[in-house]
């Protein structure tokens, strides 16, 4: 079964018009058991700022189909490495996080609604090249829509 990490991105995009259908098809695999999901504290934390309904998503993902993935000290010293290396800048630490995570616990694909910061083929290149340089894995990341059409 193929594991996902899901950033808090998708979970936004459960309830935009623009991202809901793919989101929901993905959701929707996720909940009949055809994938698991990665769920990690980073996205458990903003989460906890998001509105409730958003929040409460992860509810309706029966356990079984959940991994929860914690943030580990390697997980903080891989999104440093991230910003070192000026794949992105200081403040998008957040978002180094959730690759560091996804990257550290072999997530089969990252899916993300972020194009800014995640989603995005230079952003891509650069956390892989800073991935194979340390020796981690080279990092699928993806949308829900390029998940959902699987």
């Amino acid at each position: 079964m193929e594991r996902l990490y899901l950033d808090t991105s998708v979970f936004g995009g459960y309830f935009e018009p623009e991202f809901e259908f793919w989101t929901k098809l993905l959701f929707d695999k996720i909940i009949k058991g055809k994938m698991k999901m990665l769920y990690s504290q980073m996205t458990e934390i903003e989460l906890s700022s998001a509105p409730q309904h958003i929040g409460n998503l992860i509810k309706e993902i029966p356990n079984e189909y959940i991994e929860f993935v914690p943030i580990t000290n390697e997980a903080n010293e891989l999104a440093e490495h991230y910003i070192q290396e000026n794949v992105v800048g200081k403040t998008n630490r957040p978002d180094c996080l959730h690759i560091a995570i996804a990257t550290i616990n072999n997530a089969d694909i990252l899916v993300s609604w972020n194009f800014k910061h995640i989603v995005n083929v230079s952003r891509i290149r650069g956390y892989n090249r800073v991935n194979y340089k340390l020796g981690y894995k080279v990092l699928e990341i993806r949308t829900p829509r390029e998940i959902s059409e699987l």
